[in-house]
């Protein structure tokens, strides 16, 4: 169906919003910048933005439904044979190759971080986002390989392949705050990634490979 004009409007003002909080956000400090600040540099009133965003949080992490189902959409579109853990490292090593700015690579990421490190809020949201990635990564684990709802299995092995994604953005992440080239970090976090797919067991590597139809 396509997008009417309310409706785009909408996106654009929400997005509009978001942009303008995040550069305020960079410039200035998390905790700082208040959501009134917010709405005057947008020429919107603060109920607008309430409107969009119920909390501050949500205008710096605005696009957390999409990296909560991230891991789940890369292990639901995993080839023929494939397991859910090599679907998730081939992703990231094709992220990681093109040096994408999905997974940090780029000029300016250290900023990003460093206004997470300096506001306790952040960190803490940070936190949840990773707890309900998990817990997302685990509901499709359960009905991708039909497990049962008291098999242990499903939640392990979605804590083996959060602490894959995890890893490699906090290695990002700390490179990027010491003001690295993208490039020369894609190397490295290829290796690192060769170097995790080593420590992994046969059974996480192998759980939830695709029959071939």
């Amino acid at each position: 169906m396509a997008e009417g004009l309310r409706e785009r409007k909408k996106r654009e003002t929400r997005q509009r919003i978001s942009d303008i909080a995040t550069g305020l956000f960079l410039e200035h400090g998390f905790v700082t910048v208040t959501i009134a600040d917010v709405a005057e540099a947008a020429d919107v009133s603060a109920n607008t933005v309430y409107n969009y965003f119920p909390a501050k949080e949500d205008l710096f992490f605005d696009r957390s439904a999409g990296v909560v189902e991230q891991l789940s959409r890369w292990v639901r579109a995993r080839d023929p044979g494939e397991s859910a853990a090599r679907s998730v490292l081939r992703e990231l090593r094709r992220e990681v190759e093109t040096v994408s700015p999905r997974v940090g690579l780029m000029e300016g990421y250290d900023r990003f971080m460093r206004c997470i490190h300096d506001a306790p809020p952040l960190r803490s949201r940070l936190w949840s986002l990773q707890q309900e990635i998990h817990e997302h990564l685990e509901a499709t684990l359960r009905e991708e390989t039909g497990a049962a709802p008291d098999d242990p299995l499903p939640g392990l092995i979605a804590g083996q392949i959060c602490w894959i994604h995890q890893t490699v953005f906090v290695a990002v992440g700390r490179e990027m705050v010491a003001g690295r080239n993208p490039d020369e970090v894609s190397r490295e976090i290829l290796v690192l990634l060769d170097g995790i797919e080593e420590l992994l067991s046969e059974k996480v590597l192998n759980y939830g490979a695709r029959g071939v139809r």
